[in-house]
């Protein structure tokens, strides 16, 4: 097998510069869909059913769209065609979701046309990620994956930030804030169509620059297993690699399964508790939830900074088990603390401590689970069964959020309590995981 080449700054760069515009897309999802819903005239007890089928499609696309770009070659490429792809339907579902409000349909009409809507983009945004994190895994040598996913991860958080800013800053450059009730508002609107040109350009621009191996150059510096191995690796399905996986990967899956529920009922309820607790409204239709909705925008913006500050400290915990519990203990105080902050600034408080726990759930994590799987074989797809531990976590936290808010006097602010207590819970949960395996 020969040795991958070295790649310089501008080739790897090149190779994720797709993700920034497919991070601002996904950001403006997340800030923005219960604001949408909301607007539109979802009552909140049932904000988070709309919040199902995100992680419903992250766990339906993502493998699907591995398993057939592996198959896939053509004058394009391998994964480039399934990016291209998925960037254009990103796009034209980006210019439709927020004008659910402004076809003239009745309340329930224009929430099932969102809802279809918010289908079609999470699946095509499942479906332009994906390929991003394959390109490098393909054509990246192992010196400089960690150079490669650094770009990447600088990318996606500048995307972020960009993404959640938008109606903030349109609103500020004069776009209008507020519409007739059940109508979106400008200034979201056009966030969503300022963010597609991006999404497009961005994808354009990486599928333009890069130009992917044929089979035979792929074949000669990836290896090709020889038969009696890939016999082996097809005999074993998902639910006997389940029964076999280490205990690390059940662990961590607990963990997981607190934090990805608290942080679900941030995306799904930070607008009516900030509309509540700063804004003094709980009324969708009015100036002041709109406001609410911009500065939601710029608090996950404080988030994502918070969580790039953070990073930096993690490396410098001795013990990387207490490294993951104080940072959940961090963000699960932040957590608590935003229903009794009244001031829009101190609000940047909370939202950066919760940038601690939310960069120790992206590092942490698979770092366990990968050192665990040393020796396993199959890490591709135990990789992609532990993106469950993502996903399944959400699903059932959607089921259980207007429960939960009835429980908790019906006020929104009192979600991220819960939140707070569930990322606390993860903590604890991290002291069951053992850092080796025999």
């Amino acid at each position: 097998m020969k040795q991958k080449p070295d790649l310089s700054f501008w080739k790897l760069w090149n190779m994720s510069f797709g993700f920034f515009g497919v991070q601002i897309a996904y950001a403006l999802q997340s800030a923005n869909i219960s604001r949408i819903f909301a607007t539109l005239g979802a009552d909140p007890h049932n904000l988070s059913y709309f919040w199902i089928l995100p992680p419903l499609m992250g766990i339906l696309v993502q493998p699907i769209i591995g398993t057939l770009s592996d198959r896939t070659w053509c004058r394009f490429g391998r994964r480039i065609p399934y990016l291209f792809i998925g960037a254009l339907l990103a796009v034209l579902v980006m210019c439709l979701l927020p004008n659910a409000g402004s076809l003239g349909l009745t309340v329930g009409g224009a929430m099932l046309f969102g809802l279809i809507a918010l289908m079609f983009l999470d699946t095509s945004i499942n479906m332009a990620m994906q390929p991003f994190k394959m390109l490098v895994g393909d054509m990246v040598n192992e010196k400089q994956k960690t150079k490669a996913y650094s770009i990447q991860s600088f990318l996606c958080n500048a995307g972020s930030v960009a993404g959640y800013i938008f109606p903030f800053l349109f609103t500020f450059l004069g776009i209008k804030n507020v519409a007739e009730k059940g109508v979106v508002p400008d200034s979201v609107i056009w966030s969503f169509y300022i963010g597609a040109a991006i999404l497009i350009l961005c994808v354009i621009y990486t599928t333009t620059k890069v130009k992917e191996w044929n089979p035979e150059e792929y074949a000669s510096y990836n290896g090709v297993k020889d038969k009696e191995e890939s016999k082996e690796e097809n005999k074993a399905n998902w639910l006997t690699l389940l029964k076999n996986a280490p205990s690390t990967f059940w662990k961590v899956g607990l963990v997981q399964f607190f934090c990805w529920a608290a942080f679900l009922y941030l995306w799904n309820y930070s607008t009516g508790a900030i509309a509540e607790t700063v804004w003094n409204t709980t009324d969708a239709s009015s100036e002041a939830y709109q406001e609410a909705g911009n500065w939601v925008g710029i608090l996950f913006a404080v988030q994502a900074v918070g969580s790039v500050l953070w990073a930096v400290v993690l490396p410098m915990f001795k013990n990387s088990k207490v490294g993951y519990a104080v940072s959940l203990v961090i963000g699960g105080i932040g957590f608590a603390m935003i229903p009794f902050i009244h001031d829009q600034y101190l609000q940047f408080v909370p939202f950066m401590m919760i940038g601690a726990g939310w960069a120790a759930m992206l590092a942490m994590p698979f770092s366990f689970v990968t050192n665990a799987l040393q020796g396993y074989g199959h890490m591709g797809a135990y990789l992609g069964l532990f993106n469950g531990t993502i996903c399944i976590p959400q699903i059932v936290a959607a089921l259980c959020g207007g429960h939960l808010l009835h429980v908790v006097g019906s006020h929104q602010s009192n979600m991220m309590i819960v939140a707070g207590a569930l990322l606390v819970c993860g903590a604890a949960a991290v002291t069951v995981i053992r850092k080796k395996e025999a």
